[in-house]
């Protein structure tokens, strides 16, 4: 479980540090192109033998695959963005945790990659998970939904639609194809080179479509995002690292560790929040909250009574 709690950890982590970027006037998308470079360096510092890189085919079907995977990162990233400033940070919170329901069934009936038999407490499991998730992202601000609701009123109707399940497709499939680049490609003791891999693919796309933004909308580049990018790297590099060890400390179940991992980031970020911002929770959030705790329970029960 310790590569577990590192990965919760470190991915609540990310999302304090995002929390932060409009308080300092932080560009979101520059940084987020800039984190990758730290993603790199973070990875190259975690080799520890360095002339793996020398046995990588780079035109070889794998990598290719892998690096359009760090194009992935970035989309989903900007998609992210996108549905939070024009639909709803509900909504985006909503899609980004609903995405799970993507690895979870490819794990279970596309890859039968899952090391246990799953019952049916099991998928009941599952349901609730998904039951806790939603709760978790209802937002009773009332600020907030005021703020929201002038940004639905304004958009297209399509696009309320089509925003949010973009971001659920993007990021339901990067932890797909995650799981699976991971394990067809690469062998266990590669996981920081599959990832170097994939943040270069990152760099390579975002790197490109930044320039376009600042040659063709004249755009500025502010060391304050530079340095929030760099520092958000370290913990998005750390966060997916982890979890991938944590894949494979359970046979690359991802029906299994997936849920756990999005239930218990979202009950640490929700006490993470409420002690540095002094976000309150809703009764709905408390209610999903405690739906959580019972639907990890449920999904691992075999496992917490071994």
């Amino acid at each position: 479980m310790l590569y577990f709690s590192l990965s919760v950890l470190f991915t609540v982590a990310l999302y304090l540090i995002m929390r932060a970027f409009p308080r300092y006037k932080v560009d979101s998308f520059h940084a987020v192109v800039f984190n990758y470079y730290a993603c790199v360096l973070t990875g190259l510092l975690l080799t520890p033998d360095l002339h793996l890189f020398q046995k990588v085919t780079w035109h070889s079907e794998g990598t290719l695959i892998t690096l359009a995977l760090g194009g992935m990162f970035v989309v989903t990233f900007m998609l992210i963005g996108l549905t939070a400033q024009k639909v709803s940070v509900t909504a985006t919170s909503l899609a980004g945790n609903m995405s799970l329901v993507i690895p979870v069934l490819f794990g279970l009936f596309v890859f039968k990659n899952n090391n246990k038999e799953f019952t049916v407490i099991n998928y009941a499991g599952l349901v609730i998970a998904l039951v806790a998730l939603a709760l978790g992202a209802i937002q009773s601000n009332k600020k907030e939904m005021s703020a929201g609701a002038v940004t639905n009123a304004r958009s297209p109707a399509n696009l309320l639609l089509i925003l949010p399940l973009l971001t659920f497709l993007a990021a339901g499939t990067n932890n797909t194809l995650i799981n699976y680049l991971s394990v067809k490609y690469y062998a266990p003791g590669e996981t920081t080179l599959f990832m170097i891999i994939a943040c270069s693919g990152a760099i390579l796309i975002g790197s490109g479509i930044l320039l376009v933004r600042i040659l063709t909308r004249g755009e500025k580049l502010h060391w304050r995002s530079v340095a929030g990018g760099l520092i958000l790297g370290v913990p998005n590099f750390l966060s997916l690292y982890f979890l991938l060890l944590a894949l494979a400390s359970f046979g690359n179940s991802a029906a299994f560790v997936f849920p756990i991992y999005n239930i218990l980031t979202m009950l640490v970020s929700a006490c993470a929040a409420w002690l540095i911002y002094r976000e309150r929770l809703n009764h709905l959030n408390k209610f999903g909250l405690l739906l959580a705790v019972i639907a990890i329970i449920m999904i691992s029960y075999q496992e917490l009574s071994l």
